[in-house]
């Protein structure tokens, strides 16, 4: 009897050390909302502090499991931990954790941390990067829904937050609905997938339908639905309607919540639902994706030139780059060939991070010109930047140039690793017309750089932000030259962790 129940208690060890990182986390956030009921007003960095330590944490447990380079199944396979889902999850803390260290002045200044509210913005924060990592490491069709609402759920709260704000609670109702909406294309074609294979889970699906046991045209019925409801989430055309008006609406540090490591989990659901569980199909779902990537690479650039609201702007050029993102999607199968699948895959997860990385970069330094009762959201607030602050005009010239494609910044090789995974496809017009779009997209990025150094202040104040903000704004800047300069580890990297989630 005493060795059954040893054996029984191993078991569940054992299936439980692949989500330790999601257990504790879940535990912090608990407490720490606990520990926040009963600070004082003036007592909050105790629960800022407490947010990224749970992230160090969670940290952890995710560089062992990535470490150890294994794929292992959990919860009757419902959750897998896997290299890829490991180095995205890593990427994924290091961004919440930028993203909180930036917002602390941002959020103690405004009505988001005063009066009823108290350490919510951390809370909902925490919770959201939950969501993000159970989307990450699903296997099955429930959880990775599990995980999405539970990361939509806070950050329709989050945006919110300033209830007495009416643009945000504009962006948020707007949000929600959309959000309710795009949820429900992506749950009806989840149960139409299931009706013609009769298995939630990502594997057997994948199964199910290379073997051509599965109605293929419920199959395709449910496909439609099941990129409408992705390309929402990832914010790409047709699809993007609330995006701008969402990314401008929202307080800036709720916007980096939604513009940074969300995207690391789409991309992770995209490949779970498509790459693994649908590859069968993968000319018709690469046919829907290439027509969006386009659409997106042309309407985000275009619309993005006459915008003077920089959150707008930016809004635009998220679009944007996230179509080159699902140009790596659309290269990895050809014809049946996945020779150079992980080779495109894994540049669309290089140039997702690298997007994430900028991004809430660029953010963090609106957020560091803003001040009670100023946003700093128009170009024209980053005129004479660079005689105010010349090292974080430097900083925010490296962004811009990064997200230009500019080199010798690190956005530059993200560019030319899925500009030649699309052209070893054979799809040489396709590069073109990313290439040409990015080249139209230059403009607007470089305009803000020539805003930076070249006009006049309209603001001559001096900037006070806290010593922590700088230290790692700074560090975002460096990074992002130096992943530039050398950029063959992050590649290899990535390469070898797609490699071996494919091969799973």
């Amino acid at each position: 009897m005493n060795e059954m129940n040893t054996t029984l208690l191993s078991a569940v060890d054992t299936n439980l050390v692949p989500v330790y990182a999601e257990i504790f986390l879940l535990i912090a956030t608990s407490a720490i909302l606990l520990i926040d009921m009963y600070l004082k007003a003036g007592k909050r960095n105790l629960t800022y502090a407490l947010s990224l330590l749970a992230i160090a944490g969670c940290a952890v447990f995710s560089f062992v499991d990535f470490n150890a380079g294994t794929t292992v199944f959990t919860f009757n396979g419902m959750y897998v931990s896997d290299p890829m889902s490991n180095l995205l999850k890593l990427f994924t803390y290091a961004a919440t954790a930028m993203t909180l260290v930036y917002s602390r002045q941002y959020i103690g200044e405004r009505d988001m941390m005063s009066g009823n509210l108290g350490g919510e913005f951390y809370v909902l924060a925490l919770f959201a990067m939950l969501g993000q990592m159970i989307m990450i490491s699903g296997n099955s069709m429930l959880s990775i829904y599990l995980g999405l609402e539970l990361m939509s759920l806070s950050t329709y709260a989050l945006v919110a937050l300033r209830r007495d704000h009416a643009i945000s609670t504009e962006a948020a109702m707007k949000y929600f609905v959309l959000g309710a909406l795009a949820s429900g294309f992506l749950l009806y074609g989840m149960s139409m997938i299931y009706g013609a294979t009769g298995s939630l889970d990502i594997t057997t699906i994948g199964q199910v339908t290379s073997a051509n046991q599965a109605d293929p045209m419920i199959l395709v019925f449910g496909l439609v639905f099941l990129v409408a409801g992705l390309a929402f989430k990832l914010g790409v055309v047709p699809f993007h309607m609330w995006v701008p008006d969402v990314v401008q609406g929202a307080p800036t540090a709720v916007t980096i919540l939604l513009g940074g490591a969300p995207k690391l989990a789409t991309f992770a659901i995209i490949i779970r639902l498509l790459v693994e569980a649908l590859p069968s199909m993968a000319f018709d779902w690469q046919q829907m994706l290439m027509v969006v990537a386009v659409l997106s690479l042309a309407f985000g650039n275009i619309t993005a030139i006459a915008q003077t609201n920089l959150k707008r702007m930016l809004a635009y050029s998220t679009i944007a780059q996230m179509g080159f993102v699902v140009l790596a999607l659309v290269v990895g199968n050809i014809g049946g060939d996945t020779t150079d699948a992980a080779a495109a895959y894994s540049a669309g997860m290089y140039y997702t991070i690298i997007y994430v990385l900028t991004t809430v970069g660029t953010f963090g330094l609106i957020m560091m010109l803003a001040r009670a009762g100023h946003e700093a959201e128009l170009i024209s607030d980053f005129k004479g930047l660079g005689k105010r602050s010349p090292w974080f005009a430097i900083v925010m010239t490296i962004l811009m140039f990064s997200l230009a494609g500019v080199p010798p910044m690190v956005g530059f090789i993200a560019k030319y690793a899925v500009l030649q995974a699309v052209a070893n496809a054979g799809m040489v017009w396709l590069a073109v017309v990313a290439v040409m779009f990015s080249l139209i997209g230059a403009f607007y990025y470089l305009r803000i750089v020539k805003t930076i150094w070249f006009d006049e202040a309209v603001d001559t104040s001096a900037i006070s932000t806290p010593l922590d903000m700088r230290i790692i704004m700074s560090l975002n800047g460096v990074a992002i030259v130096v992943m530039g300069v050398i950029p063959g580890s992050l590649l290899a990297v990535c390469y070898s962790a797609m490699q071996a989630t494919l091969a799973k």
